[in-house]
């Protein structure tokens, strides 16, 4: 390769980890984003996936050797899900058919490919943990099987390679992401500090007491850049964690402390963060404007919903990385320092105080 990537979503937790990891070996990259912000040596593509002509328009003159594809747009039912965000990525690579540049798209998805879309998170008939590309699709409509779908049959037509990444809750830093667990707890931190509110764990016993694990950006960034530069790799599915995993009884403790505060007893069911936090948003515009924090909205900071979705589940969730392994991806990243890592830059950023 030449070493020429289009990062699609480029701002996000998982688009900002791997156009940085690129850059640092020597990629140009271009960052596609509806409204792109600034990034260090990303260079920016504005375009509205949803709409073909203009996607089209949008990457005429780029000829990438290789896509991450880190982006989706949440929608109120699975059936728009599906719709919408299996177009998004078919215009984009009907966008980047005419160059015939591109070797490699990697696609970003998750391990609601085995618990299922959020309508019907964890129910059903789930496969037994740890979760294993092996065990394939669920028997039920998911965004992600449609995603795929599109770059196995563009990969077919126009002859490039690709790789699907399934990693388990992101730890990373993003402004106005959806999906943001490390910095709604954060930011849930602050404000049980600034009020003296217990620190209550939001979620279910089982995630309490059993065992999980999740992956740090950086690490799911390492897999894409191996997966898109090692051969053996092409055409497969992995999932990819940190490499450690944790009961969450252990890590509230670990992020407690880290705040400088005292986790509260839990009590066998957690109070969710949405009700939690649900009149929150004038108190953190005021911590805001008190500390200088550039960013006064609480919705573009926490993600209370998923949060909640993920530590709400009923189910031990741990998941295999053999196959990775066995083709020679070694890299690790303990948990409790990715929270740590994140906490720290959040801090350096002024996003929280």
């Amino acid at each position: 390769m030449t070493k020429s990537a289009l990062v699609v979503g480029a701002s996000g937790i998982v688009g900002s980890a791997i156009a940085e990891l690129l850059i640092e070996n020597g990629w140009s990259v271009h960052g596609l984003a509806r409204r792109p912000v600034e990034q260090k040596d990303v260079i920016p593509v504005a375009a509205d996936l949803q709409d073909a002509a203009a996607t089209a328009a949008a990457l005429k003159d780029l000829k990438p050797d290789a896509v991450f594809i880190t982006t989706w747009a949440r929608q109120d039912t699975e059936v728009e899900n599906i719709r919408v965000n299996s177009a998004m990525v078919r215009n984009l690579l009907d966008g980047l058919k005419p160059s015939g540049s591109v070797r490699h798209v990697a696609l970003v998805t998750g391990l609601k490919h085995y618990l299922g879309p959020f309508e019907a998170y964890g129910k059903g008939t789930l496969p037994q943990t740890p979760f294993r590309e092996s065990q394939g699709r669920l028997d039920i409509a998911n965004f992600y099987y449609a995603q795929e779908d599109e770059v196995f049959a563009a990969a077919k037509r126009d002859g490039f390679a690709w790789s699907v990444h399934r990693p388990h809750t992101v730890i990373g830093k993003a402004v106005g992401n959806a999906m943001n667990m490390g910095t709604t707890l954060a930011v849930y931190a602050t404000l049980c500090r600034e009020t003296g509110r217990p620190f209550r764990f939001p979620g279910s016993a089982a995630q309490w007491n059993g065992l999980t694990d999740m992956t740090d950006a950086r690490q799911l960034a390492r897999q894409l850049l191996w997966a898109a530069t090692t051969p053996a790799a092409a055409k497969e599915d992995f999932n990819i964690v940190n490499g450690d995993v944790f009961r969450w009884n252990w890590m509230w403790a670990r992020i407690a402390e880290w705040f400088g505060l005292q986790p509260a007893s839990f009590e066998g069911e957690g109070l969710p963060l949405e009700e939690q936090m649900t009149d929150d948003a004038p108190l953190w515009r005021q911590i805001a404007e008190r500390e200088g924090l550039p960013e006064p909205d609480l919705s573009r900071l926490a993600s209370p919903w998923h949060t909640d979705a993920d530590l709400g589940r009923p189910i031990e969730v741990v998941t295999d990385m053999s196959k990775s392994r066995r083709l020679g991806f070694t890299a690790y990243q303990a948990t409790d320092e990715a929270f740590f890592d994140l906490f720290e830059r959040l801090r350096a950023d002024r996003l929280i105080p």
